[in-house]
């Protein structure tokens, strides 16, 4: 039963990040995922830059899923899942 990323799921928590610097940003995303339900979605606005090369990658080192990373407008959205181990 494979859940595969799709346009259509519906996140659970939204974080808007614009304008936040890293690591700030990592750091509310990684607070904000610790409130959650394990393999509850996450929409995660971010920044080109620094923000959009790192949250993913530091997520992603914690064993969280990214399932998508798509830009929209002058920012990013990024979809995560939050680990099932939790």
């Amino acid at each position: 039963m494979s859940q595969a990323s799709s346009p259509t799921q519906i996140p659970d928590e939204e974080l808007d990040l614009r304008g936040v610097i890293c690591p700030y940003n990592f750091v509310k995303t990684k607070l904000k995922l610790e409130s959650m339900a394990p393999g509850q979605l996450l929409l995660v606005h971010l920044d080109d830059g620094d923000p959009i090369r790192n949250v993913p990658r530091s997520v992603s080192d914690d064993g969280h899923d990214v399932l998508s990373q798509e830009r929209a407008d002058q920012s990013f959205r990024v979809v995560i899942r939050k680990r099932l181990d939790e």
